[in-house]
């Protein structure tokens, strides 16, 4: 398999991919039907004929476990552990092991991408128009039509390093987009330097070909390693690239279509709103354009999109595979961790669990403030550290380590004004927020501290919460859901401050170690809509409040339950809702997209 048209047939084969026939709009409608398919864990789309162009638009190709599979070739459990098997044999070099793995050297030796002369990407060369492809406007109040799996090939202007990255594009003309680049990511690392210099940089635009580039592209790799000669690891062979029209850069030679050109220095427009991974809306911003200068493409090129929202949709499936292929490279930098994830109904950056085998005292915590200046794990906004024989995945676990171990006298760390994710808006300031740690080791696990409690919580066992007393307290409260016997979660209208001050106090509450109040439209019985309502909302050196608070000196003392003021607050972008009329629209017409 080498592109996108290869990608599509196979998944035809196997039973995974549904053709939709009849005229479908860019504007909403698709974005209608592909979030219904994915909630049904249902199979890749490819609409044949979209209103307003003559390509053809596929979409939820990577949307389930077993298209990642597919697309890899193997499970992304498979990949880790082949990656976990060099590293244990290279660190320190084992020749006995390096024999045994000479397939996976095989692979690193045959990865790096080779020049060619041709590519079916150049079959047509043309003036750039983007009106005359099928881009997706996804929900009613974005900003326009955004190109949402564009893979953006950018060179360093020091080293000529590649960096390959997927980063949103809103279309404002003919030839011009808007470049979304958030911080910490390396195509805008690569035009922070090239501004710095005052020259334009280079970018090809890459959409379609071989889906490895796709995951090969989302992985957060250290800055500076070729994502093209990952995919060519992950892949097994070689990748081809051209040189661009513009001579400036390079295209990926198996891609469907290519847009070409610069991104001036000091040339930046309004971009956005857009209803992002978190959920909601982003707020408008500055940021870079790019101006097209050429468009090239495949003769039958497909137009590979993306919906992105409230969870789920389907870059769960891709997060997830990536997270799996990619933990034994940060267990070489933190061999204590045992696990680390970071939960997709959040949007992956405000939650990450980690699973750590402490050696001595607080070690999860230099763990954690380790992951917290790496990469993109930079972004996180909140991280629970358990114990080594936690399923760091499995929230009934996390829940009850945090139940059983978190004092927040001794285990709660807060990190005020730090970088902070661009998506994220709970701070009020763009890329600068607040973080927050909880320490959910065992005390015994490495035999300090025997009783890390102190008697600042009740330890008698899982709290036991009476949802009529909880509504009681106050009359905007509308319902409360206890889970584990330790986060209990509070529906109320209106901002939850107050509620939130009441409840670490009260009586009723006695027992839960965490207590978050939320917004009416998030369910308290559907666990994803919960954990997307909670940490999608709150910043933590503003929304957090203890029992008890004080300063001694200038370090901050904290006693007894901690509760989150995680409603949603003026001032907040709108969560993404489709439009009522495009409801009806797709119910009224559901048949007809899988029978025509």
């Amino acid at each position: 398999m080498s592109d996108l048209s290869s990608f599509v047939a196979l998944l035809e084969r196997e039973g995974q991919l549904a053709r939709v026939r009849v005229e479908v709009d860019p504007e909403l409608e698709i974005t209608e039907i592909a979030t219904r398919v994915v909630k049904q864990q249902g199979p890749a789309l490819l609409f044949e004929r979209v209103k307003g162009s003559s390509f053809p638009l596929a979409i939820n190709l990577l949307g389930n476990d077993r298209r990642i599979e597919l697309a890899l070739g193997r499970s992304p459990q498979d990949v880790g552990a082949q990656l976990k098997r060099l590293i244990e044999a290279v660190s320190p070099p084992r020749p006995k092991l390096l024999r045994q793995e000479w397939r996976t050297i095989g692979r690193i030796l045959r990865a790096s991408p080779h020049k060619v002369a041709r590519a079916p990407v150049h079959e047509v060369v043309e003036e750039p128009d983007l009106a005359k492809f099928p881009i997706m406007k996804c929900w009613p109040h974005d900003a326009g039509r955004f190109i949402t799996c564009g893979m953006v090939l950018t060179h360093d202007p020091d080293t000529d390093a590649r960096n390959l990255g997927i980063y949103r594009m809103q279309v404002v003309g003919p030839d011009q987009v808007l470049m979304h680049w958030q911080i910490q990511k390396g195509g805008g690392f690569h035009y922070w330097k090239a501004e710095q210099q005052g020259k334009a940089l280079a970018v090809s635009v890459n959409i379609g070909g071989d889906p490895i580039f796709y995951i090969a592209a989302v992985a957060p790799l250290p800055e500076g390693v070729d994502e093209l000669a990952f995919a060519g690891f992950l892949r097994g062979r070689s990748i081809p690239i051209i040189t661009g029209r513009t001579g400036m850069t390079v295209a990926l030679a198996e891609a469907d279509i290519v847009l070409e050109g610069f991104v001036p220095p000091d040339d930046r427009m309004s971009e956005g709103p857009f209803g992002d991974h978190f959920g909601h809306y982003s707020h408008p911003a500055p940021f870079p354009s790019l101006w097209v200068q050429h468009v090239t493409r495949r003769r039958q090129p497909i137009y590979l999109s993306a919906v992105v929202g409230k969870p789920p949709q389907e870059d769960k499936y891709i997060g997830n595979a990536v997270q799996e292929m990619l933990l034994p490279m940060i267990r070489l930098v933190h061999p204590e961790l045992r696990d680390l994830w970071a939960y997709y109904e959040t949007g992956f950056h405000s939650l990450a669990v980690a699973s750590i085998q402490s050696r001595f005292g607080k070690e999860g915590m230099k763990t954690a403030l380790g992951l917290l200046g790496t990469g993109q794990m930079a972004l996180t906004k909140c991280v629970i550290l358990v114990d080594a024989d936690v399923d760091a995945r499995n929230l009934t676990e996390v829940l009850r380590a945090v139940r059983e171990h978190c004092d927040p006298s001794k285990d709660f760390l807060l990190l005020p004004g730090v970088p902070f994710d661009t998506l994220d808006f709970t701070s009020f300031t763009l890329n600068l927020g607040s973080k927050m740690v909880l320490d959910a080791t065992s005390a015994d696990s490495a035999g300090f501290e025997a009783d890390r409690r102190h008697g600042s919580l009740p330890s008698s066992g899982p709290a036991q919460v009476d949802d009529a007393a909880i509504r009681a307290l106050h009359p905007r409260i509308r319902a409360s859901r206890c889970l584990e016997g330790c986060l209990l979660v509070v529906q109320a209208e209106g901002e939850g401050w107050t509620i939130a001050e009441l409840l670490v106090k009260a009586k009723a509450a006695e027992g839960c170690t965490l207590i978050a109040v939320v917004s009416p439209d998030v369910e308290l019985g559907d666990t994803e809509s919960l954990l997307w309502g909670i940490f999608t909302r709150f910043d933590p050196a503003r929304d957090v409040v203890f029992t008890e608070a004080a300063v001694k000196g200038s370090w901050p003392v904290y006693r007894g339950r901690m509760g989150i003021d995680a409603t949603f607050k003026r001032g907040y972008p709108d969560p993404v809702v489709m439009d009522a009329a495009i409801v009806k629209r797709v119910d009224q017409r559901w048949h007809q997209y899988w029978t025509a």
